[in-house]
């Protein structure tokens, strides 16, 4: 089979992808969206029953298209906002094929060879919109293995009445940690222990993602400007203080404990020796860069991450890597944040195949 040839492929369909799309679509470049999922709306498609946004929509909007308000709900849900990518990829007829599995991205006579299960694509640019849902992170904690119970990610859970009567640890400091941890503990009947490696650090009620993504603009200028870090969104705190999670913690619901010392066959043991019982434990310990499609062109740094130059990947010109993070853009992993770097993106190159 012939290989395809285009301008730019996109690799990923989810709101990066999208933003990237939309700029690409703009400056008239030829492009293809590959994306992995079987249908529109990227990792919120999986995201748990109960996921709320920390921004009302019309602060959480991709380019060119607010996001519309949820009838009843200040902060949209994971269901409303695969409502509207689906709605803004039909909109401005974004090129997206799927269900397409990018396998490798290999260097070719002068081009980027893009391999797939669906076939191959060659282009003078590409950019990497993979994010991280797909590649969960669970830390080495001794006793894991032994635990008889289940044991899922913070990207298995859905909703508390999968755990109805049982006992449950949930563990992580950060969002998800508390959101899921406030789900479990206002549906009766499961017996909750939160544990996190410091005390929760709850920002202020008042803040919501506008605040984040100007902390995090702020940071990044002042970094590029040479001037002293502002310590960005990680000065603030380490949890959104959204509704159900603040409703929770003031019913004196959500008392973390220090983090267990491991897990036994039948749960928890303390570091003072003491055991717990436990029948699930859920991971919210975050996630890495799923980038092991670009690990043929050698880029790979420090903590897996690859060195950027805004988006531009300082080991080979022609990749950019979008939303994955604050060192691919200030604020790049949200939905308010990812426009910004998705048309710098474009514009690069844009530029690049004009010389």
């Amino acid at each position: 089979m012939r290989a395809a040839k285009t301008q730019v492929v996109v690799i990923g369909g989810g709101q990066a992808g999208l933003a990237a799309g939309y700029h690409l679509r703009r400056l008239g470049l030829d492009f293809v969206i590959l994306d992995a999922q079987a249908q529109a709306g990227g990792a919120w498609q999986h995201a748990w029953d109960s996921l709320r946004l920390f921004s009302p929509a019309a602060y959480s909007s991709l380019p060119g298209r607010l996001m519309p308000v949820q009838s009843g709900e200040t902060y949209p849900d994971a269901r409303h906002v695969v409502g509207y990518l689906t709605d803004y990829e039909k909109r401005y007829e974004l090129a997206v094929q799927r269900p397409v599995r990018v396998e490798a991205v290999r260097r070719d006579d002068g081009v980027l060879r893009v391999e797939t299960d669906c076939g191959t694509w060659l282009a003078q640019a590409v950019i990497s919109a993979t994010g991280a849902w797909w590649r969960p992170f669970m830390p080495a904690v001794l006793g894991r293995a032994d635990f008889a119970g289940r044991q899922l990610h913070t990207t298995g859970y859905r909703r508390p009445s999968d755990f109805a009567g049982q006992r449950v640890v949930v563990v992580g400091g950060g969002n998800s940690g508390a959101q899921i941890a406030a789900d479990l503990a206002d549906h009766g009947g499961i017996d909750l222990t939160w544990v996190t490696q410091r005390p929760p650090r709850y920002l202020a009620d008042d803040i919501d993602g506008r605040a984040l993504f100007d902390a995090a603009t702020a940071r990044r200028r002042a970094l590029d400007e040479g001037r002293s870090d502002t310590g960005g969104v990680a000065s603030l705190g380490d949890i959104v203080a959204v509704p159900p999670v603040r409703l929770a913690r003031d019913a004196g619901l959500l008392k973390a404990q220090p983090m267990f010392q491991q897990l036994t066959s039948d749960g928890v043991q303390w570091s003072d020796g003491t055991t717990a019982p436990a029948d699930a434990v859920i991971w919210c310990t975050g996630f890495r860069p799923a980038l092991s499609h670009l690990g043929p062109l050698g880029l790979r740094g420090t903590r897996g991450h690859i060195a950027t130059k805004g988006t531009r990947a300082v080991g080979e010109p022609r990749l950019h890597l979008l939303g994955y993070g604050d060192w691919t853009g200030p604020a790049s992993a949200t939905l308010i944040g990812v426009g910004r770097t998705a048309r710098e993106a474009a514009h690069q190159i844009a530029r690049q195949l004009s010389t």
